[in-house]
């Protein structure tokens, strides 16, 4: 039902309310039984042991515990247990995210008021919100919290902040007469109340039209549920990997298994070097390295103001190719601020925004002092007057009490040095007739100290103008003759195209304090004009800017009006020539279809609903987009729900939005998203990093054993050295690339396309190739040594042991570029360095220190041996860089 379209009578006569009486209690009791409770319903809860059970059959989880059963059969307990915690910390993660994730509906239900007054039987009283049924007549005043959705029917100076359900800062002036046309948005029906907004001035009464989950909360409720949660790149990445590396391992461990039983070795001694192949061909240690290197980029998050919720989503951000921003509060500053000032056909521009009462007056380019320039001061001075707004300092900080407009007013007066104490030393303020929605107008009768009484107005320009027969025009009183109210619509509408909220305001004396509201709002003198706006931030053109550079676009998705979105969105540099802007009326004539086929031209999208942001995140994803959505309100908890990577805003946002969001931004500002972006992207970076030292290291090790069994000869490495090699010299590095800085340009590369696999742009090549030369060089030095001491096999296998894990701590410094090793200073990441100079040290140990040497069956090596195993150790690594080099050298030279 268009509720807004309708009289109060017809409203009344629809739902079978009365306006006078209220409804009985039999007739609550059957509607509720009709209609449900007034609550928000919740979708049924899954159970705790399922879904903590339900982590556990990911591919690479089961992966896993078959290596965890495989190392517990070696005897290797320690190992077991190791994989076993990583499995239950992966497993506790998963499971705690979703259980968070339930906790949205919960943050929604909140806002629901936990009592209304309602009108039962003739008289007021108080019930739970719950107990609120279709055709109870409410009524409610400032403070109060809207308790279901409402068509107004009585309302005074009535005023309602829904910025929760619309995005739009501003509270909304309420009125009870019917609002006709096309697809009105919820920010434009201004004769209805909605479940959870809250009434900043004014009272009014309101008959429910809708309750529960019929609401436009209930609506956003539903879309909560049945949003569904998006699969992050790099969970998909994982799992394919792997699928890879389960077959691969099988398939190799069967080869080396078949060929050395072949070739005469023993059974059980082969199948434990099978099986120690097959737990070096898995890296184990992955989930565990992604989770730390994800924690470890959270950590830095936090001190560049974001807290990441849930740890995938900051490799998501890496590969972001659209960011749909809310306006209010994250592009803007959510603080109005006067801008321009006109009076007597003199512009005057205001700097400085924010609460903070420090700016300067400039007129034509030059500062003036405003105590000099007699129309601005008194402009200022009377818009002050006229006005209930303080800003009081609090931890610091300026902050408003009061309303936005009235704040900017205030603001814009004591960066002149006004202030309302040292006004009210001069002024007393007799009487207020408060604002109201039919007359757009502000009156306070003030007296000076001589007694002389004023009329001063504030209101929208063309009323004030209508009401006004004069003008102050430097400083003399003028007759407002056609000429000056042109003047005056100049500068209204120059201001309105610049997307300025106008307040003019004017004066009248009086002959005594006496009198009545229209007596004090006709015959009156216009002073001027204040021009305001929701400011910019400062840092975010910059941002835009970086992340156009990116490869990255801006969309601004607001509940604002066209015009102010369009101007901010052009200020920002969000709105390019050519660029489209789309209001919600347009968006809900369009098919998904429709929009999908303009979808990428689309800059600004205005007047929207919770709906069409949803409809707008989901047409980008299926053009291919990974979609950034942020957003503070609750109107914005589906669409930040659905995206593939929710922001909400840590200081204005609603529980609702932070508890679907996988990101808060702690201090609201769309450049804090460009910083978490360039972090994202340089996790991923040395996540693809340590999976190239970890498999390039793991092939070196497969090969050596598989090309022995080929050649007929003994086992270069016992399955002891293989888990020892595969736990500490790939695990302790592995984790230092994790550390990475970023490369200098990360921030200068297009997204990464979300369908990229991770071994992509050459990765596999040097995987393959790198760990085909590391397993060569091992094997190279087992059969230098082996040929000179043919009857001392463990000192060969040491060598073999010294040269692959010496092959692999060189080859991880080459892993830090996607160049080469020379492209990076090594001493950059000095947590690598020391992770290097520590799997050193504890492969002498164990070469070296005899109860070891039991153990990992190692022998005392000459210390002539360690030029071979030196030498044989750099190749795969600078053999490849001379490669590449000789091969860039001859394409500069075509």
């Amino acid at each position: 039902m268009k509720w807004h379209e309708m009289r109060v009578e017809e409203v009344e006569e629809r739902i079978n309310s009365d306006l006078e009486n209220g409804l009985n209690d039999e007739e609550v009791i059957k509607r509720i039984e009709q209609f449900g409770p007034n609550e928000l319903k919740e979708a049924e809860k899954q159970n705790v042991l399922l879904l903590f059970l339900e982590q556990f059959k990911d591919f690479m989880v089961v992966v896993l515990l078959a290596a965890t059963l495989i190392s517990g059969l070696l005897g290797e307990y320690i190992d077991a247990i190791a994989i076993m915690a990583i499995v239950l910390i992966n497993g506790l993660l998963g499971f705690f995210q979703e259980r968070k994730a339930e906790k949205s509906l919960h943050a929604l239900k909140e806002l629901s008021a936990p009592q209304v007054t309602v009108l039962r039987n003739g008289e007021w009283k108080k019930v739970p919100s719950r107990e609120v049924a279709v055709g109870d007549v409410v009524k409610f005043s400032s403070g109060d919290r809207i308790g279901a959705d409402m068509r107004i029917v009585k309302s005074s100076s009535l005023e309602i902040e829904e910025s929760a359900l619309t995005g739009e800062s501003l509270p909304v002036v309420k009125k009870e007469s019917p609002i006709v046309g096309d697809n009105i948005s919820i920010g434009d029906q201004e004769n209805m109340a909605f479940m959870g907004t809250i009434v900043t001035r004014g009272s009014g009464v309101g008959v429910v039209v809708a309750t529960g989950m019929h609401t436009a909360m209930g609506q956003i409720a539903d879309l909560l549920q049945s949003s569904e949660t998006i699969i992050t790149p790099l969970q998909r990445r994982l799992e394919q990997l792997g699928k890879i590396l389960i077959v691969v391992a099988l398939i190799l461990t069967f080869l080396v298994v078949a060929i050395g039983v072949l070739q005469g070795h023993d059974i059980y001694t082969m199948f434990l070097a099978g099986v120690s192949l097959a737990v070096a061909a898995i890296p184990e240690g992955l989930p565990a390295i992604v989770t730390i290197a994800l924690s470890l980029g959270v950590t830095r998050m936090i001190k560049q103001k974001s807290i990441v919720r849930k740890l995938p989503a900051v490799e998501t951000l890496g590969c972001a190719s659209v960011i749909c921003s809310d306006k209010t509060g994250t592009l803007t500053q959510n603080k109005m601020s006067v801008t321009n000032i006109w009076s007597s056909g003199k512009v005057w521009k205001v700097s400085g925004v924010g609460y903070e009462p420090k700016g300067d007056f400039i007129l034509e380019n030059k500062e003036m002092n405003p105590n000099n320039e007699k129309p601005l001061q008194q402009l200022l001075t009377f818009g002050l007057l006229c006005n209930n707004a303080n800003i009081v300092k609090k931890n610091g900080h300026y902050v408003l009490d009061g309303d936005p407009t009235e704040g900017a007013l205030t603001v814009a007066a004591m960066k002149a040095g006004l202030t309302r104490e040292g006004l009210l030393s001069q002024f007393k303020l007799v009487k207020e007739f408060p604002f109201d929605s039919e007359r757009k107008m502000m009156t306070v009768i003030v007296e000076d100290k001589q007694g002389k009484a004023f009329a001063i107005t504030k209101g929208a320009p063309d009323v004030v103008m209508d009401v006004s027969n004069s003008i102050l025009w430097d400083g003399r009183k003028e007759t407002f003759t056609p000429k000056f109210k042109d003047e005056v619509q100049g500068a209204v509408y120059q201001f309105a195209s610049d997307a300025l909220r106008n307040i003019a305001i004017a004066f009248k004396p009086l002959e005594n304090n006496n009198v009545n509201q229209f007596e004090a709002e006709k015959d009156l003198t216009l002073i001027g004009i204040q021009g305001m706006i929701d400011p910019p931030r400062p840092a975010v053109q910059a941002a835009v800017k970086e992340c156009k550079a990116a490869g990255i676009k801006t969309v601004m998705i607001t509940g604002d009006h066209v015009v102010t979105a369009k101007a901010i969105a052009l200020q920002l540099g969000i709105l390019p020539f050519g660029g489209k802007v789309l209001d919600g009326k347009a968006l809900s004539n369009m098919t998904d279809d429709e929009l999908e086929e303009i979808v990428d031209d689309v800059y600004v999208y205005a007047r929207v609903s919770p709906q069409h942001k949803l409809k707008i995140v989901k047409a980008l994803q299926r053009k291919g987009h990974i979609v950034a959505m942020t957003g503070d309100g609750v109107n914005d908890a589906p669409a930040i729900k659905a995206s593939d990577i929710g922001i909400a805003m840590g200081i204005t946002g609603t529980d609702v939005a932070k508890e679907a969001s996988s990101l808060v931004l702690l201090d609201d500002n769309f450049a804090t998203i460009k910083s978490a972006i360039k972090e994202g992207r340089n996790i991923y970076e040395n996540i693809r990093k340590f999976i190239r030292y970890l498999l390039a290291s793991n092939v070196g090790e497969i090969l050596v054993m598989l090309f022995a069994m080929l050649m007929g000869l003994p086992l270069p490495l016992v399955a002891i050295q293989i888990l020892w090699v595969n736990l500490v010299t790939d695990g302790l590095p592995a984790m230092a690339l994790g550390l990475d800085q970023p490369e200098d340009d990360v921030m200068k590369r297009k997204p990464r396309n979300p369908k990229e696999g991770v071994f992509a742009r050459g990765l596999w090549w040097k995987i393959i190739s790198r760990g085909f030369l590391i397993g060569i060089v091992t094997l190279i030095a087992f059969v230098i040594v082996y040929n000179q001491n043919p009857d001392n096999l463990p000192y060969a296998q040491t060598v073999a042991f010294a040269t692959l894990v010496m092959a692999q701590l060189i080859h991880v410094f080459d892993c830090r570029s996607e160049k080469s090793i020379f492209h990076r200073n090594p001493f950059e990441n000095m947590y690598l360095v020391v992770a290097v100079l520590s799997s050193v040290l504890l492969m002498l140990i164990v070469i070296y220190y005899p109860p070891l040497q039991t153990i990992f069956h190692t022998v005392y090596l000459d210390p002539k041996e360690w030029l071979l195993i030196l030498g044989l150790a750099s190749l795969p690594t600078f053999l490849l860089v001379g490669s590449l080099f000789t091969r860039k050298q001859k394409e500069n030279m075509v």
